[in-house]
């Protein structure tokens, strides 16, 4: 078992995308995506950048349950309500079900979503890193607090003195199964699991 911790930059509610009862990790964070296993813990924490000053808190945190190809996520019932609906809500909006092959199988199309380009057509800088790992990460077994998470104990550290939430770029992977332990019974400690919090970006709009 291994955890893996990043900053969530851009907390849009769709990388990760908590809703409809399952968090999913389809789009960036390429390496995490095709290295994390089933069993896997991933916590995302919040961004220092001045414009959110959420460093330190926790945005969500997932024990993959599946993992599965863009064409199985595409095709699959239980995941047709995250395929983006831009001018629906906000929830529709940043659907991250957003890559399909064309007719002839040719190559990847890219639905309307947060990572086309502004007229809605495709953004081929994103399809390349997005499809370059074809590995989607599915969890039911989550809690994502988006904007409004907890501190995060400064207790929680491994043996070698890294702290659970980093605090700029890139990730850490963790290996040590105490430590790991102790962060699964903290986040288990947190309440009720799944959504509980809007994203920031969402709570940002509010002013």
């Amino acid at each position: 078992m291994r955890l893996y911790s990043y900053v969530v930059r851009y907390d849009s509610g769709f990388a990760p995308n908590p809703f409809y009862g399952w968090c999913t990790l389809a789009t960036c964070k390429p390496i995490i995506r095709r290295t994390a296993q089933v069993g896997d813990w991933i916590v995302g924490t919040g961004s220092g950048e001045r414009r959110v000053q959420r460093g330190g808190y926790l945005v969500y945190a997932m024990c993959v349950t599946e993992v599965m190809t863009f064409r199985q996520y595409d095709a699959d019932p239980r995941f047709q309500a995250k395929k983006p609906f831009r001018r629906g809500s906000r929830k529709q909006s940043c659907g991250d079900n957003i890559y399909y092959r064309d007719v002839a199988d040719r190559c990847w199309l890219q639905r309307d979503s947060f990572h086309t380009a502004p007229d809605g057509s495709l953004k081929a800088d994103h399809v390349t890193r997005d499809t370059g790992v074809d590995r989607i990460l599915v969890s039911d077994q989550f809690v994502y607090f988006g904007g409004e998470g907890p501190r995060i104990p400064a207790r929680l550290k491994a043996d070698d003195g890294r702290p659970l939430s980093k605090a700029s770029i890139g990730y850490y992977v963790f290996n040590d199964s105490a430590f790991i332990a102790k962060v699964q019974a903290w986040v288990q400690s947190l309440g009720d699991p799944g959504y509980q919090g809007p994203p920031f970006e969402w709570i940002s709009l509010r002013g």
